[in-house]
């Protein structure tokens, strides 16, 4: 999720304002207390409080299924639901002196008793002595499996990306597959979504017989190994992660230009699985 376009998603807002949490060992916090209020105000539909929660200047900024709205969009949505019960799992919780991440799994019993599940990416920014939420990525109902935690070190800062997509090429050569590069960072969460979802059985079905997957770190900035985005064909300014398909000899057969799997906390089961068959080898 995630390149340098100001109001992509959260975190990449996060970076834009120059204190991605990604460039420090910042330990999570325990609780943070304009969130417990903002979650008040949603279990009594209180938009007296819940509305003044968010950001006017800047507008906040809510992405719901890619799609770009303001502040209303999510008020309104949290007070129509009118939960009776609203349980919060935090994915990651990191508040520093002027921006907090929130990103959260929560199931929700809806007012009628039915019961549903969302994820909710959350930057909230110190605005004078106001906390306010500058900008979300609500994702409802997911399909694929969202990670409890971000601790997996799906990118590792000290690997050699390029000895190891040699590597890759050489056993795709002999085992008759393809590479499948993701380049993305740790502190991407649709990084860990997509990861989690290629090891789900039916997923890896797919992808351990026809592909030899590589992690490309892109860093705490977003430009390492930038040389290595260019080579095959990914445009990092439009979010990771982001996938290239090449043949063992490095031919490019698809580059995700559109930052097609970006969003991956949204994608369905039955579009990742028709994309991994789409370009395994024929």
């Amino acid at each position: 999720m995630n390149g340098t376009k100001l109001l992509r998603t959260a975190a990449t807002l996060a970076l834009a304002l120059g204190t991605s949490w990604a460039q420090s060992t910042t330990t999570p916090a325990e609780s943070f207390p304009p969130f417990e209020r903002w979650k008040a105000a949603v279990l009594s539909a209180d938009a007296a409080t819940l509305k003044p929660m968010y950001s006017t200047q800047p507008p906040a900024q809510i992405r719901i299924k890619t799609v770009m709205h303001d502040a209303d969009a999510d008020t309104t949505f949290w007070l129509a639901l009118k939960p009776k019960a609203m349980t919060v799992d935090f994915v990651r919780l990191i508040v520093r002196p002027t921006i907090a991440s929130v990103i959260f799994r929560t199931e929700i019993t809806a007012a009628d008793g039915k019961k549903m599940s969302l994820t909710d990416d959350q930057v909230w920014q110190k605005q004078a002595d106001q906390w306010r939420l500058v900008a979300a990525e609500r994702t409802d109902a997911p399909q694929l499996p969202q990670p409890a935690d971000m601790k997996k070190d799906l990118y590792p800062a000290d690997v050699d990306a390029r000895a190891e997509i040699k590597e890759a090429e050489e056993r795709a050569a002999k085992g008759h597959k393809r590479l499948l590069l993701v380049f993305g960072a740790n502190w991407c969460f649709d990084c860990h979504v997509l990861d989690l979802a290629f090891h789900r059985p039916d997923i890896a079905a797919l992808v351990d017989p026809n592909y030899e997957v590589v992690h490309v770190d892109i860093g705490p900035d977003g430009h390492k190994n930038e040389d290595l985005a260019k080579e095959f064909g990914v445009p990092l300014d439009k979010g990771v992660p982001s996938i290239s398909v090449a043949e063992s000899n490095g031919t490019v057969i698809f580059s995700s230009k559109n930052g097609e799997v970006e969003d991956a906390r949204g994608l369905t089961t039955e579009t990742l699985a028709d994309f991994l068959r789409k370009w395994r080898p024929q």
